[in-house]
């Protein structure tokens, strides 16, 4: 033990007089945290700073001591960013081993840093910057993947394809059409991510353990000097509070199913059954075994880091579920989800616009596949209503009737002929083969959002104007 005698008269004098041993080697291996809130080094070096400054400017430490502070944070910042800073167990995490560093380089100075502030308002500090700082990088993320939708959507405004019900040919849309929708869904995921920023831009320190500080501190000061809106409002809430992780977590997972989402088409799309894609050897591997193989398996990646973000929510909800006011060291069991899902989140988003960029799409295989499955049968539908008069209902049911005679003469709904079709009702005329062409579908549906190729485009020069 005598090697660690060093380290823990150093903790122990970080938790004060209370103590008059370090912990068994259970308690510290349960209660070390350093091992992944290294991570909030710069956070919490710029938490200190500014709070140096504040103490200062309130005369609550000298500005001598402030600048010997500021001096050797700037050391610590740059011993930690070159690889030489040594991290210790013992000291259990960033802030402690921070501060013990803190006072070998500048001595009693180091100690007056601790002054109107608690582990508890500086931990929630640094996470709160970290999470919002990732939200921003998460931001940028998204608006890349917008854009490269956008490109292929501008690029294919034109091109058909089915548009799928329950994985059953529906209605033929445009592949631009079915981009748009990509860029709607990742388009809320960053709108949930500003918004969250907004939320959160509220500064902790300040709030010390629980109950604020007798100390004249200006805590709107440090919320400026730190890029906040604010300071928080009540000091309870603000060291028990793990919302903005929460909402992190909420934001990431919901964008993570839309990944998913988007991974399971490209993975059915690439197929040879499908062919409506061709992935780029980038983000594809062989098989061991079967020469032939070009398997999905970024896509698939993707689709599987789906569940690790979504774990991470149910995790950390888990944690904080039962927890009472103020702060409980449950919650050192925030970051690591949080930072976790982050990772997978930013690898699965570069990932996923790396391939929107990069596949070939085979608009021949799509086009085929358009007029599948009686696929403009609601186009025939919608004539019998609009130019015979009748009731939806009732030309749905002619239509089911039309469909069931091709289906019969093994043909499709335009190769009927017109006696076929006037024999379920006689109203129709030779107009009717106008409609029953996948591009004359497709160019119909000009309503608001609708998949007709100028809409399209009205819709692709909209998010243009705000990506």
């Amino acid at each position: 033990m005598a090697e660690n005698t060093k380290d823990q008269d150093t903790s122990n004098k970080m938790w004060g007089g209370r103590f008059a041993s370090g912990p068994a080697a259970i308690m510290e291996e349960i209660n070390a945290s350093i091992g992944f809130d290294k991570k909030l080094y710069a956070q919490d070096i710029r938490g200190s700073l500014a709070h140096a400054a504040m103490l200062a400017h309130q005369g609550i430490i000298s500005a001598e001591d402030k600048d010997k502070i500021a001096g050797g944070l700037n050391t610590i910042l740059s011993e930690i960013e070159a690889g030489t800073f040594q991290f210790s167990r013992q000291l259990e995490d960033i802030h402690m081993n921070i501060e013990a560093r803190l006072a070998t380089l500048i001595g009693p100075a180091a100690g007056r840093l601790h002054t109107a502030r608690s582990r508890n308002d500086q931990v929630a500090l640094d996470f709160r910057l970290w999470v919002k700082e990732e939200l921003q990088r998460t931001e940028t993320a998204l608006s890349g993947l917008i854009a490269a939708f956008l490109d292929r959507a501008e690029e294919h405004a034109d091109s058909v394809m089915p548009g799928f019900t329950h994985l059953q040919t529906a209605q033929p849309v445009t592949f631009g059409h079915h981009c748009m929708a990509y860029v709607e869904m990742f388009g809320r995921d960053r709108q949930r991510v500003r918004h969250a920023i907004e939320h959160m831009d509220e500064s902790p320190i300040g709030a010390a353990a629980l109950a604020g500080t007798g100390f004249p501190i200006d805590r709107h000061m440090t919320a400026k000097a730190l890029g906040f809106r604010e300071p928080t409002r009540n000091s309870i809430d603000t060291v028990s509070d793990r919302d903005f992780a929460l909402e992190f977590l909420s934001i990431a997972s919901i964008a993570a199913v839309h990944l998913s989402r988007l991974a399971e088409e490209i993975v059915i799309w690439s197929t040879p059954q499908f062919g409506f894609i061709r992935l780029s050897d980038a983000f594809s591997t062989g098989s061991s075994i079967m020469p032939q193989k070009k398997n999905p398996d970024a896509a698939e990646l993707v689709r599987a880091k789906t569940g690790r973000i979504n774990g991470s929510l149910i995790a950390l909800l888990t944690v904080m579920k039962g927890l009472p006011l103020a702060y409980s060291k449950d919650m050192q069991e925030d970051k690591e989800q949080v930072f976790d899902a982050a990772e997978s989140l930013e690898l699965a988003v570069a990932a996923m616009t790396g391939m929107v960029r990069d596949m070939v799409i085979r608009t021949d295989r799509m086009k085929a596949a358009a007029g599948s499955g009686y696929s403009t049968a609601t186009d025939l539908a919608d004539w019998l209503v609009r130019e015979a008069g009748l009731p939806f209902r009732d030309a749905h049911h002619a239509t089911g009737k039309a469909v069931a005679l091709a289906e019969e003469k093994g043909c499709e709904l335009a190769e009927l002929s017109l006696s076929d079709l006037q024999a379920i009702n006689p109203a129709i005329t030779d107009e009717i083969f106008g409609v029953l062409t996948v591009e004359a579908s497709v160019a119909s549906r000009k309503s608001y959002g609708g998949t007709a190729p100028a809409e399209v485009r009205k819709q692709i020069a909209w998010w243009r104007s705000r990506n």
